[in-house]
């Protein structure tokens, strides 16, 4: 595909040329057809067994366009006043046709399908620290606990300067963090500057697998668990069951009324990190299906016997920014009648994503290939999950003035369209303090019984007779 640097003759008017740039077009189908596919739900890339549709032949009028395409490409090499780099030429052509398909389908060059590998996976040969960029300065956020940073005393605050004897000033927080990260055993020299010290710290620590936990769990007063997921990465499902399992050995059962999930602002993820999570609830019944371009083709995700929380109430709560995965959940929770939604309309993210290898160092293609559907039968796109119970939250004015637009999927330019009426997006302000969150403060009344509404607890037979 011309990108390293080999002579890219992709078409012309002869036909040898014109043979090059049909093999071209059929590396790209072929490597679709056969290459690993992950699957994904947002923003945030995945695996499943889903792969994507086989290889077609194009038609005449395809061939055509493609001999143009080879033309102009040409045209450009030798032509341009600068002489292009070629590789840049077919990364913009690739990217020029996915970006007329849909917001989600894009292309990912080598280094950005490495980066996805590394954020799906969950862990990464690393320090342990959770760092920004202000003013130019790489500060530390927090240290992990248990890892090289946190032992080797680093502490919030800590301004980094230098990573192995070079500068990070000038560096943008990606190349930073690139910089620290590296394969498990390795050492890495910091120069750490940190205020009340008139003089720098210098650290070497040893990098090692870290692992990042989209889950955390908390105890509500002495009754009620909390669990909060981020995203959907490749552990989330096993780290939400230690947490259940925490929660449940710091809550005597007969004091115990329920569990809280929290999945506002979850952007998704891993479409069977979604099952799983979805299914950890559930005895049976179906928690989503997906559809290609072949309507006759539906793949199905049920249930299997086993409620992680033996039946103890559940309540979901979702606002705007809870996009994809996070509708798969609370829309397979909700269909079913297992959990109460509470908050505001999610995103209405419902396309299923497709990450497509392109072979050794040519990146992968993020293609859109599927739709997916709730339980009901009903389709997200473009219209989000409407809550059992709407809660909204009360937005600080300086909030409101830094966001004064919410976004949703409907919202964005060149989308698929809804099976129905668009939804606009709702917000997305979680308050600081738990005693200002509304949505929050309502799920615990209902779980204690301060508060009654008809939405819970909910009933199940009511899922079986609406299908």
């Amino acid at each position: 595909m011309g990108r390293n640097g080999g002579e890219m003759h992709l078409a012309s008017c002869s036909s040898p040329q014109r043979e090059v740039a049909m093999s071209w077009f059929r590396k790209i189908i072929v490597g679709a057809a056969t290459g690993a596919a992950l699957l994904a739900f947002s923003f945030n890339p995945g695996y499943s067994q889903v792969g994507p549709r086989g290889a077609t032949t194009p038609s005449a009028e395809t061939s055509r366009q493609l001999e143009v395409l080879g033309k102009v490409l040409e045209i450009v090499r030798s032509d341009y006043v600068d002489k292009p780099d070629d590789e840049k030429l077919v990364t913009a052509a690739i990217e020029g046709i996915l970006k007329t398909l849909d917001p989600h389908s894009s292309y990912m060059d080598a280094k950005s399908y490495r980066e996805m590998q590394t954020t799906t996976s969950g862990q990464f040969g690393g320090l342990g620290m959770q760092v920004n960029m202000e003013d130019g300065l790489l500060k530390v956020v927090s240290p992990i606990d248990d890892t090289p940073a946190a032992r080797a005393g680093v502490l919030a605050g800590d301004v980094i300067n230098q990573v192995d004897g070079a500068p990070v000033k000038g560096l943008t927080l990606n190349q930073a963090v690139e910089k620290m990260r590296g394969a498990p055993g390795t050492e890495v020299r910091l120069e750490i500057l940190r205020k009340g010290k008139d003089a720098p710290l210098n650290l070497t620590l040893v990098r090692e697998i870290i692992k990042v936990s989209s889950v955390r769990q908390q105890v509500e007063g002495d009754d009620i668990g909390y669990i909060r997921i981020t995203q959907f990465n490749g552990r989330v499902a096993d780290d939400l069951k230690q947490a259940v399992e925490t929660l449940a050995a710091k809550i005597p059962q007969d004091r115990l009324k329920g569990y809280i999930i929290d999945l506002r602002n979850n952007p998704g993820g891993l479409l069977d990190q979604a099952v799983r999570v979805a299914g950890a609830f559930l005895i049976s019944g179906e928690i989503v299906s997906i559809r290609g371009r072949d309507a006759g083709q539906v793949q199905r995700y049920n249930a299997v016997p086993g409620d992680l929380i033996d039946g103890k109430p559940l309540i979901v709560l979702i606002n705007g920014g809870s996009a994809s995965a996070s509708e798969i959940v609370a829309g397979a929770l909700q269909d079913q009648k297992r959990a109460t939604i509470i908050g505001s309309r999610t995103f209405g993210k419902a396309s299923v994503q497709t990450i497509i290898p392109l072979g050794q160092g040519n990146g992968a293609l993020r293609l859109t290939t599927a739709r997916y559907y709730t339980p009901s039968g009903h389709s997200l796109q473009a219209q989000g999950i409407a809550p059992d119970i709407e809660v909204l939250q009360d937005v600080p004015k300086e909030v409101a003035d830094r966001q004064p637009q919410t976004r949703s999927e409907a919202s964005l330019p060149g989308h698929l369209k809804a099976e129905g009426d668009e939804q606009t997006g709702s917000q997305s302000y979680i308050p600081r303090d738990a005693k200002d969150d509304k949505a929050l403060q309502s799920a615990l009344g209902l779980l204690r019984g301060t508060e009654t509404n008809p939405a819970f607890p909910p009933n199940p037979k009511q899922a079986a007779s609406a299908r």
